[in-house]
């Protein structure tokens, strides 16, 4: 399987410009062969804090309709995130679509990020979703997810492949790539980190958008800028992991909870 890091910097609340950066990084994604293409966070918007404005409604989403046809020009499925505002409610999405342009997965951020006034503008999801993407379970994250390791544990137990897509500043980029990494190790799973990159909202990114293997090994680390990292997996090799290293059988959920009342 391959999989393609769609780093852009898409600026801020400058759908135009974002748009256009998606196109190639699709265009170049077919090209290569890529089966999923993984965009940042609210890939279209940046990091909005006025999801009343920039938010959309599912149905009839042109977020979710520019993706799709280019997920079905260029032959790759597309993870993206973007915000979306329906019945007075706004909610922080991370869409996947097949390479038909099939709605797979529609998960919404359950941590927004209070300490960034994230969570004054948005509601929290409350569901943590598991799709398949080419035969291989799938389950995509949001940014402030990722300092949360127990809803990775609840995810791994199907899937193989996650996914963290995020506008995670360059200040605090060293959390990034150890919990990324930390992340694969104890779930025994691939681990995607797509970051934007450049300047947006009075902030700085630096993309270090990155791929580590089930065992912890970095597979991709994107060079800077705006562009598209592609590296080839074997998703097999989680499972056969799994088996070799039986990490998950040792864990002790139930008590974990009791120890937790």
């Amino acid at each position: 399987m391959k999989i393609g890091l769609g780093q852009i910097d898409m600026g801020f609340e400058e759908r135009e410009r974002a748009m256009e950066l998606c196109r190639a990084i699709l265009a170049e994604a077919g090209e290569q062969g890529v089966d999923l293409t993984v965009f940042p966070e609210t890939a279209l918007t940046g990091f909005t804090l006025r999801p009343k404005t920039y938010g959309e409604q599912r149905h009839g989403s042109a977020s979710i309709a520019f993706f799709r046809e280019e997920a079905r020009k260029n032959n790759t499925a597309v993870c993206f995130g973007m915000p979306v505002h329906e019945n007075g409610v706004s909610t922080n999405h991370c869409i996947v679509l097949s390479k038909t342009g099939e709605l797979l997965a529609d998960y919404a951020k359950i941590h927004p990020f209070s300490y960034g006034a994230e969570a004054k503008h948005y509601t929290g999801g409350d569901e943590i979703c598991v799709c398949e993407l080419e035969g291989v379970p799938y389950a995509p994250f949001i940014c402030y997810d990722l300092r949360f390791p127990e809803i990775f544990q609840i995810a791994s137990r199907e899937s193989w492949l996650i996914s963290v897509i995020a506008n995670w500043p360059v200040s605090r980029i060293p959390h990034w790539k150890a919990l990324l990494q930390a992340r694969a190790i104890e779930n025994q799973c691939f681990m995607i980190g797509v970051n934007r990159c450049g300047s947006g909202g009075g902030l700085e990114y630096s993309g270090d958008s990155m791929l580590f293997s089930p065992d912890g090994e970095l597979v991709a680390h994107a060079a800077p800028g705006s562009g598209l990292t592609v590296a080839e997996i074997n998703p097999e090799d989680a499972p056969a992991l799994r088996k070799k290293f039986p990490l998950k059988a040792d864990r002790k959920p139930e008590l974990y909870r009791a120890l937790e009342r």
